[in-house]
């Protein structure tokens, strides 16, 4: 997908800053598809494939996050940017919780958004690759987006998964906070954010709480690691 044209779809109501977009993505080489609320985008993203959806999160009929939160429930995992002139960091929380991939703040440069949406699309096209994960009694089909172990379906949010299949890529190996924060939200955080620890919290009550062997290890001042104990 990277170095190739992807299908790109905009849903961003000012027209100023949507013909700006369509001009300069198109003379990337990427097709765009732009729509100017969020109902006609809701629609456009269940109908049709896209290799990026570009959100406003500000957007007539229906709002941009309500629209990320609605594709997501229904299992699409489409990469989303959200373009927002809400720079606050819990703005940004609020943002990417409620499914967004990355975070754009208005006014942006045009060079930062191509990289941005060229990362979210290598970052998608890596994750085909491989489409089960499996660490000792526990698999993941990436495919289903089914979590299993030991026989016992565990049911996770979405930023649950993404947390955890992260983990399992790198089975054996500290992944810190901050690492975690690049690769899920792609999105550098305050490092003192507990937004983290919060969320391996919630997954260890899922993944480790009603089982005898603990798989979610904390290494003390650095991060995490998945396995089996030694």
């Amino acid at each position: 997908m990277l170095g190739c044209r992807m299908r790109i779809l905009l849903i961003e109501d000012d027209p100023t800053v949507a013909r700006y977009l369509v001009r300069d993505l198109g003379g990337s080489g990427h097709q765009v598809v732009h729509l100017s609320n969020g109902e006609d985008g809701l629609r456009a993203a269940k109908d049709e494939q896209f290799d990026v959806l570009i959100v406003d999160r500000m957007l007539p009929g229906m709002d941009g996050l309500t629209m990320i939160e609605t594709i997501r429930a229904a299992d699409d995992h489409t990469p989303v940017l959200i373009l927002s002139a809400l720079g606050e960091v819990d703005d940004k929380v609020h943002g990417l919780k409620a499914g967004g991939d990355d975070y754009l703040v208005k006014p942006f440069g045009f060079s930062e958004l191509l990289a941005r949406i060229e990362a979210l699309a290598r970052r998608a096209a890596i994750q085909e690759e491989v489409t089960s994960l499996k660490v000792d009694e526990l698999t993941m089909d990436l495919l289903s987006r089914r979590v299993v172990r030991e026989g016992r379906e565990i049911d996770l949010k979405p930023r649950e998964f993404q947390l955890l299949e992260y983990m399992m890529r790198n089975e054996g190996q500290v992944v810190t906070r901050a690492m975690l924060l690049e690769a899920v939200w792609d999105y550098h955080f305050d490092p003192q954010t507990n937004v983290i620890d919060v969320h391996v919290s919630r997954l260890r009550q899922k993944i480790d709480k009603d089982f005898d062997t603990r798989l979610i290890h904390t290494v003390r001042g650095t991060g995490y690691v998945v396995g089996p104990p030694d």
